[in-house]
């Protein structure tokens, strides 16, 4: 089993750079895990109090779950992956029978801030996008798939996003073995990792 780590801001483009990866990969070899499913659980919060968690630092991901599902996948056994809902701020009560496969690929803006993951992890990968073209990306994506308005948004991304993009993201290049500047279509570097992935299976 190879275990690719994908981190970078929010919206740098990292979503985009796994279908890049898997997409000449058989489905039967490739599992994407994500970040966003190991939010922690907020039952014992009221709806207001949940809007009000700061989502983009270390502390709202359960890592030691993420960290004991990867390693149970690497034995080989298969794992209950949360499902999270981000219209209510809180994990569902679903979850999602997931097997090993050749290729895990674990995405998140949050991966490598976690020393016990990023142990885990054989392959990481930072996708690095310009600041105004994240914010771009952001602004669409929650006011079409999440149901925010603008104002909350931009509201968030400086309250929040920016400052924690500075103190946790950012920093985290320094443990990849890959960079990806994905201002556009970059078929170079993902290539590489592709190469790189089809030497190691």
């Amino acid at each position: 089993m190879l275990i690719l780590g994908i981190a970078g801001g929010t919206g740098s483009g990292k979503t985009t750079v796994v279908n890049q990866i898997i997409n000449q990969l058989p489905d039967k070899d490739v599992t994407v895990i994500s970040q966003d499913s190991y939010y922690k659980k907020t039952d014992e919060l009221t709806y207001e109090e949940r809007t009000k968690i700061n989502f983009d630092h270390p502390k709202s991901i359960d890592f030691n779950l993420l960290v004991e599902h990867l390693s149970e996948l690497k034995k080989g056994n298969f794992i209950e992956q949360p499902v999270y809902s981000f219209a209510a701020h809180n994990r569902t009560k679903d979850t999602i029978k997931t097997h090993p496969s050749k290729v895990m690929i674990v995405e998140g803006i949050l991966i490598f801030t976690n020393k016990e993951l990023r142990n885990l992890l054989d392959i990481k990968v930072f996708v690095h996008a310009d600041s105004d073209e994240r914010l771009i990306r952001r602004l669409k994506r929650d006011i079409q798939e999440r149901g925010r308005d603008m104002d909350e948004v931009l509201q968030r991304y400086q309250t929040t996003l920016k400052p924690m993009h500075d103190q946790f993201i950012e920093p985290m290049k320094e443990y990849a073995d890959i960079i990806i500047p994905n201002n556009k279509y970059n078929t170079v570097a993902v290539n590489i990792v592709r190469t790189i992935i089809n030497e190691r299976l």
